[in-house]
Formats: C-alpha cells, sequence, structure tokens
C-alpha cells in the first residue's frame, strides 16, 4: 500500500467498515485516534487508490451529504455502491 503514514492509517480503519454500513469522516478520525482530523480524512479518501478494494464510498458528512468519490464514476459510483449494499441514502 502506497500513500503517507496517515493516509494508510485511515485505508486500514476503511476495511474494517463492514458492508451496509456507513461512518462519517469524523468516526474515523475519532477511530484512528485524531478527533480533529476529519477533513484530513476526507483528502486521505479522496486520494484513495484502491477504491472500491479500500471502501472509501462507506465514508459520508456529518450532515448526511455523501462527500466526495475517488472511485471510477465519481459520486454516481459511490450512490451505485452503497445502493448495492443496502444502504439508505
Amino acid at each position: 500500500m502506497r500513500g503517507t503514514k496517515f493516509q494508510i492509517k485511515v485505508w486500514k480503519y476503511l476495511k474494517k467498515i463492514p458492508k451496509g454500513s456507513v461512518k462519517t469522516y469524523k468516526d474515523v478520525a475519532i477511530a484512528i485516534n485524531k478527533p480533529k482530523a476529519a477533513r484530513a480524512v476526507a483528502n486521505a479518501c479522496a486520494k484513495n487508490p484502491y477504491a472500491p478494494k479500500i471502501p472509501c464510498h462507506r465514508v459520508i458528512r456529518s450532515d448526511g451529504g455523501l462527500g466526495g468519490y475517488s472511485g471510477r464514476g465519481g459520486v454516481k459510483k459511490k450512490v451505485s455502491l452503497l445502493r448495492s449494499e443496502k444502504v439508505q441514502i
């Protein structure tokens, strides 16, 4: 896995989010012991070259917005992946 130490930490955590569930960028920041780093988590997700294998599509904004998606197809693909996992969006 290639990335910064922080990105790799985020990406490893993302692999633990089960199919069919979502976390917020803030949830991920708290889980990796960087509670003030929600924006940095979002940036790490945006730089994820391994989507959807590393499921950054399971991370959304605290206000319920989808945020972005680094994988091919952008946000439309994120919606499609979440719906395929039976996530209500």
